[in-house]
């Protein structure tokens, strides 16, 4: 079983991108972010004429999650993480597919810090760590996938001083990740490349796409009921070099 995450920066004006990776990746699920478009705006039948089911929850202009699965429907168990009512920001989705339950994150960026976007930041961290307590509680089969917006360790960013105030690389973003991580969860792709730089997003600014200067800032997290099914983890980097991609690559695991 492969599921991905792809944080796909507006999914209608990147609708071919995505289409073209699924046909040729064959993905069994994948967790988009950044859809940047309404409910109603969600491509629907493209990705249905794709043989893919899928459930959203979208938001006009920004944020916007959404779970597909191939030649399956998903099953809804959550639009939206819990803990805090008045949050109406379409970032978290998540679905049972085929005995599992896959999560769409789309985390706070947090910028500027310090101030109220950074709080926001690690509130949603906390309220994330709370939620993903109950499944190793109950020892489900779980991937928390998603664009986390950290790059949690300095091997996971190009080397370079330009982002050092920047949220994504903040001590208290990594130390909320690794907090989480710490429950039981498993970075499937730091797990099986425990030394190599491998990156997720390029941003489109000071070339950085050519330099590879890259940061890590998607994950897949396995439930500790799953990480004995790890077989293969990786990014298909070479998506973000073609035309109109987004900043993003999908990252990947593959279930025994």
């Amino acid at each position: 079983m492969k599921i991905a995450t792809f944080n796909i920066n507006n999914i209608n004006r990147r609708l071919p991108n995505l289409l073209a990776w699924m046909r040729a990746a064959k993905p069994d699920v994948v967790a988009l972010q950044e859809l940047k478009a309404s409910d109603g705006e969600f491509p629907a039948a493209a990705i249905e004429k794709a043989g893919y089911g899928a459930v959203w929850r979208g938001q006009k202009t920004w944020n916007g999650v959404a779970i597909l699965a191939r030649n399956a429907e998903p099953v809804l168990t959550r639009d939206r993480l819990p803990g805090k009512p008045g949050d109406h920001e379409a970032r978290y989705i998540e679905a049972a597919v085929r005995g599992i339950i896959v999560t769409s994150i789309y985390l706070p960026n947090g910028n500027p810090q310090p101030g109220p976007k950074f709080d926001d930041k690690l509130d949603w961290f906390a309220r994330l760590k709370r939620h993903a307590k109950t499944f190793v509680r109950q020892d489900l089969p779980v991937v928390l996938a998603g664009d986390y917006n950290v790059a949690p360790t300095a091997i996971d960013i190009y080397p370079t001083r330009s982002w050092d105030n920047d949220a994504l690389i903040q001590p208290k973003s990594r130390a909320a990740y690794a907090s989480l991580v710490a429950q039981g969860w498993c970075d499937a792709i730091r797990e099986l490349n425990p030394d190599q730089r491998i990156y997720t997003f390029w941003d489109y600014k000071r070339n950085r796409w050519p330099r590879d200067a890259g940061l890590r800032l998607d994950h897949l997290l396995l439930s500790p009921a799953l990480v004995s099914r790890l077989a293969k983890a990786g990014v298909d980097k070479t998506v973000r070099g073609e035309d109109g991609a987004s900043d993003h690559a999908p990252a990947w695991v593959v279930l025994r």
